[in-house]
């Protein structure tokens, strides 16, 4: 018998991180190969690059893989980039082309200008093509490095020549005006296109213009099947996206420099947002797959106007069709996200400012627009925002967030809270929120925001706040639903804190959560109000405590029904020297200026009075009597309750601390101030309260004279 050592095969060295990816780049080089594959080939080959990055961090003897990338590996990534590649494609190479940027750092910058520089310097229409795709990935990439080249010494300046040439080529103008559209993302790349792009920009816009050769000019030499063509019109999608790259512009105007500062502002221009803003809505109405993303996406920038918000709003054939957009459109493409925009800036409010804070605005607008001092819009106040997102609503737009939400990017969630926040502010559709589902929808996005973008997971912790407020929480979280009620407790207690990256101190949100907080604490679930206090009473105390009295009312309605719990009560009631700390605040609360923050502190002290502890914490605290003597003189009714309800129970008590409770009453008058409550009542319940406790009193009276 032979033995298994005697036949087992060698194993074969595995492969070096190097030949690796020379392997893989033999394979894109040859080509020929199904898309699938080529996009397997690239995702391993973008592995390989963010592990090597990762090991340069940490580990200085590693010997990079971009080593051994030359310039053809190079050359054969990026032009994968190029718009005549499947779609499917042109995304894996992006991600590729991120992860080499990253790991080849200098060495790829250099790399990537070489290509850049030396397709421009061809001159072929094949060779424009790739370069500008090129630079379109670059933008969102190497921002820096793309505007370097972008801005490049003579590069935008001949690209007039080039696009008003007779012969043309459908696909350079595209990849040229894509390459625009995305360098509009730098501002000093905006201010570079508006200076030397906007008149042939409008030619293409305005199909009217005759196309003649420009002087001197010379043909782009052809090559293969993506030749010259002859073309007298722009086709559609080239106009659309001209159109987008000057709604870009128009809606986000670049500063004059020195150097241009006589030269007109890009309001000036023959195409104005308005028309524009018309050309874009006519497409989308049209319902046509061709050039929709470019409309939408060039509405998106041209509703950041106040007056183009109006026209939108006015046309519910537009908004329409953009709700069915978004209906029908998968959640992570770039038309869902241009759509989502347009609801924003639809629905969006001004933020509020302080008077010094509408000062520091005015004084910056005026220097802004060179000595004319600019007035906020009229279209875009309080009541025409209102107005919109109640339009808007009543379009069924929420259902559609709601199903957005359930797939969507960061970035759209993003949007989606913010738009729900701003619908919220109106307080009769808030009911209508919770049943088209936007209280899931919030305290999902809360948790998958909370780590990543504090400031959206606070907007939508805030607009859960809102909901919450105004409908009961039994409808939402009660019986067999399957949000449970403890879901929306964390993303309301973590803006209980004022933001601590904010520039000012916004109280709003504070104070929103704890009035939601205070409706779960209504509900008839013991396990709901254990769980505020265990995971938030330490900012709730803080809270009593603020300089805002309404702050400081929304906190103790808060306590006042938390203290219906064991362990509400136990925060008063244990003896300690922390509950008689905390007695002493609900005493000084029940004698505030504020009637609302009077009834909550009463009503707390109230529901706690039935506790020895409470009543000797009461009558140990200097002024403590005479605060509650105080709520039985009050003018309200409610107050006048409390107060003898307290009074009653304190004169109830038996042992030593009753008879001190009872004496010290006596000394504060409040014999009198009870007769006097029971002149000034009239209703029952506080009449046969003030008689209970008057009867004590007066028992005692006669018990004593017997006594003598």
């Amino acid at each position: 018998m032979t033995d298994s050592t005697e036949t087992a095969k060698p194993t074969a060295p595995v492969a070096s991180l190097q030949d690796q990816t020379l392997l893989i780049f033999a394979s894109l080089m040859e080509g020929g190969q199904e898309d699938e594959d080529t996009c397997k080939e690239l995702d391993q080959l973008t592995k390989l690059l963010n592990d090597d990055a990762e090991l340069q961090t940490k580990a200085k003897s590693h010997t990079s893989i971009c080593k051994v990338i030359d310039g053809d590996c190079v050359d054969t990534v990026l032009c994968y980039l190029d718009m005549r590649q499947p779609a499917v494609v042109r995304g894996h190479a992006t991600l590729t082309t991120s992860a080499y940027m990253k790991a080849a750092g200098v060495d790829g910058a250099k790399a990537l200008t070489k290509f850049f520089l030396d397709r421009i310097g061809r001159g072929t229409y094949d060779d424009y093509i790739v370069a500008f795709c090129v630079a379109s990935v670059a933008f969102p990439i190497v921002p820096d490095l793309a505007s370097e080249l972008f801005l490049g010494e003579g590069f935008l300046g001949s690209l007039g020549s080039l696009m008003r040439r007779e012969w043309k080529s459908k696909k350079v103008e595209t990849a040229c005006l894509e390459m625009l559209n995305t360098a509009c993302m730098d501002s000093k790349c905006r201010q570079a296109i508006e200076k030397y792009c906007v008149d042939w920009l409008e030619e293409i816009v305005d199909q009217d213009t005759k196309y003649t050769k420009s002087p001197g000019s010379e043909l782009p030499k052809k090559q293969g099947d993506e030749g010259s063509i002859s073309m007298r019109q722009h086709s559609e999608q080239v106009q659309y996206l001209a159109a987008v790259i000057l709604a870009k512009l128009r809606a986000v105007p670049s500063q004059p420099t020195a150097e241009d500062g006589s030269r007109p502002r890009i309001e000036s221009a023959v195409t104005g947002i308005e028309e524009l803003s018309g050309l874009f809505t006519k497409m989308i109405i049209r319902d046509e797959d061709h050039g929709r993303q470019h409309s939408i996406e060039g509405l998106a920038y041209a509703s950041l106007q106040p007056k183009i918000k109006e026209n939108i709003i006015r046309n519910p054939e537009l908004l329409k069709k953009l709700i069915k957009t978004l209906e029908n459109t998968p959640s992570r493409s770039p038309t869902t996200y241009g759509a989502l925009s347009i609801f924003l800036n639809l629905t969006r409010y001004r933020p509020a400012f302080t008077e010094e804070e509408k000062k520091m605005t005015q004084l910056k607008a005026y220097a802004d627009a060179a000595g004319k001092l600019a007035t906020p819009d009229e279209l875009d106040d309080d009541a025409h925002v209102a107005k919109r997102c109640k339009t808007i609503f009543d379009l069924d737009l929420v259902p559609v967030l709601v199903a957005q939400s359930k797939s969507s990017s960061p970035g759209a969630l993003v949007i989606i809270v913010t738009i729900i926040l701003s619908l919220s502010i109106d307080k009769t559709i808030r009911g209508k929120l919770a049943q088209q589902g936007a209280v899931p929808l919030l305290i999902g996005a809360w948790a998958a925001l909370q780590d990543t973008n504090t400031s959206a997971a606070r907007t939508a912790s805030q607009a859960l706040a809102r909901i919450l407020i105004s409908i009961d929480p039994n409808l939402v979280f009660g019986g067999n639903r399957p949000t449970p009620v403890n879901a929306a407790i964390r993303p309301l207690i973590s803006i209980l804190p004022t933001d601590p990256a904010a520039d000012r101190q916004d109280l709003l949100p504070t104070f929103e959560s704890l009035m939601a907080l205070t409706n779960l604490a209504s509900m008839n679930d013991e396990e709901t109000r254990q769980t505020i206090i265990r995971t938030a009473w330490s900012h709730i105390e803080e809270q009593l405590l603020s300089s805002n009295h309404l702050v400081s009312k929304a906190a103790v309605e808060l306590v006042c029904n938390l203290v219906q719990s064991p362990e509400g009560v136990a925060l008063y009631a244990d003896g300690s020297h922390q509950a008689s700390q905390r007695l002493h605040i609900l005493l000084a609360l029940s004698d505030a200026e504020d009637e609302a923050t009077r009834s909550a502190a009463g009503g707390a002290i109230a529901s706690l009075i039935g506790f020895e502890t409470v009543v000797r914490g009461i009558v140990h605290r200097e002024r403590g009597v005479k605060v509650v003597l105080g709520l039985c003189s009050d003018s309200d009714e409610g107050l006048r309750h409390r107060g003898v309800v307290i009074i009653l129970n304190m004169a109830s008590t038996e042992g030593e601390i009753g008879e001190e409770a009872r004496r010290k009453i006596e000394e504060e008058d409040g014999v009198n101030v009870l007769k006097e409550c029971l002149k000034s009542t009239r209703r029952p319940e506080v009449i046969h309260t003030t008689v209970q406790a008057l009867k004590i009193f007066l028992a005692s009276k006669e018990n004593t004279k017997l006594l003598e």
